[in-house]
């Protein structure tokens, strides 16, 4: 049986003290005095607690003192057993949370604060910030987006160690699909083989892979199907583990009996073209430099008639219900730099088959977490 890999350890206080003070710096320059944050990727990042989706729950960060959270009573071992603060107000599901925040923020000071919200926070709905408004109405609210998604593009050594050992997970994940994979057999039956991997090496996430195959094989968001797998079928398999909240990416095909030449010839030219792209992702690079290795190689060599989608775009901590972030992404108008320590999944396809990593930037370029064989299996 698979042993489970070495998971790394959890977060230290230190590490959660250092983000605290950087995002006190943000809301210094902005002149915020106290931040309510209620996207779940930042409820994590900042204070080590993702809640259900179930009912609102939120963190309330001042420019000083202690930050408290907001959270549902049901909740509240679940808070206690992973966050590291020690300040929080309980509500029952009787409750309105939202007034349950308001009379949290006038208690504590601040019903004349300036106050940052994340308006791109999926949790805090039109109707929510329009009654924050109502209920503190001497507040200044003033708009946060996009700020902690910005703090958290360049990761620490844990968190590329949590992506590294998620990326292995990958690699097993999809090494037990492609051994399940035969004539005869139902994509659940895969998909079954690559969740009982994942889980056993240490996911920590319920829904860990993407399969599709035959003419499903190019749809790489497809739901899961039923389909039986037979003789000429591509199997494209997405392995998507998540490690301490932290998720690794990987696509690969596999041919169900013997591919065709035309097959090969076409996997192999992707593998190629991606495999120039990655020594270009070093600090400093232009993202649109990187992008158009791939995109201008890929329509050059005929491999698709047109390319609108992007090729890659920034991983990390992750929360549903997003399931991707697009904080960076890769397109041929894209107008930043990379930095040193950040990770981003990078992919190309075409004709049903689909080749990505998860890859970490470094001052020798792009290096892969994820490691399995670059090619097409059968």
């Amino acid at each position: 049986m698979t042993q489970p890999l070495l998971l790394p350890p959890p977060f230290p206080l230190e590490e959660y003290q250092a983000r605290l003070s950087a995002l006190r710096g943000i809301m210094a320059e902005r002149r915020v005095d106290l931040l309510i944050i209620n996207q779940f990727e930042h409820m994590d990042y900042f204070c080590g607690y993702a809640p259900i989706a179930a009912m609102y729950q939120a963190v309330l960060v001042p420019i000083e003192s202690e930050p408290v959270a907001v959270i549902r009573s049901l909740d509240a071992s679940a808070f206690n057993e992973s966050s590291w603060l020690t300040s929080y107000v309980e509500y029952v599901d009787d409750d309105n949370p939202i007034e349950v925040v308001a009379a949290t923020i006038r208690t504590r000071g601040y019903k004349s604060a300036t106050i940052g919200v994340e308006r791109d926070s999926y949790f805090l709905t039109v109707n929510r910030a329009l009654e924050f408004e109502h209920l503190l109405p001497d507040a200044t609210f003033v708009d946060f987006s996009s700020v902690m998604w910005e703090m958290r593009q360049v990761k620490s050594s844990l968190e590329i160690a949590c992506l590294q050992v998620a990326a292995e997970i990958c690699d097993r994940a999809a090494a037990a699909g492609f051994e399940a994979a035969r004539p005869g057999v139902s994509e659940r039956e895969v998909f079954v083989a690559m969740t009982s991997e994942a889980w056993r090496s240490g996911a920590d996430n319920a829904q860990v892979a993407v399969v599709a195959s035959g003419p499903r094989s190019g749809i790489l968001h497809a739901p899961l199907g039923g389909r039986t797998l037979a003789e000429g079928d591509i199997l494209h398999v997405e392995p998507v583990p998540f490690v301490h909240g932290y998720t690794s990416r990987m696509m690969r095909p596999k041919s169900i009996g013997a591919p065709t030449d035309q097959q090969r010839r076409t996997a192999e030219t992707m593998v190629r073209i991606q495999d120039e792209q990655f020594p270009a992702m070093k600090p400093g690079a232009d993202a649109k430099e990187v992008d158009r290795i791939v995109r201008e190689g890929m329509l050059s060599a005929q491999m698709r008639d047109n390319y609108t989608n992007i090729t890659g775009y920034t991983l990390g901590l992750k929360h549903p219900p997003r399931t991707t972030d697009f904080t960076r992404v890769f397109r041929a108008s894209s107008d930043w730099k990379l930095q040193e320590n950040q990770v981003f999944h990078m992919y190309t396809w075409a004709d049903g088959m689909a080749f990505s990593e998860t890859i970490v930037v470094t001052p020798e370029g792009g290096k892969r977490l994820t490691r399995m064989e670059r090619k097409l299996f059968y």
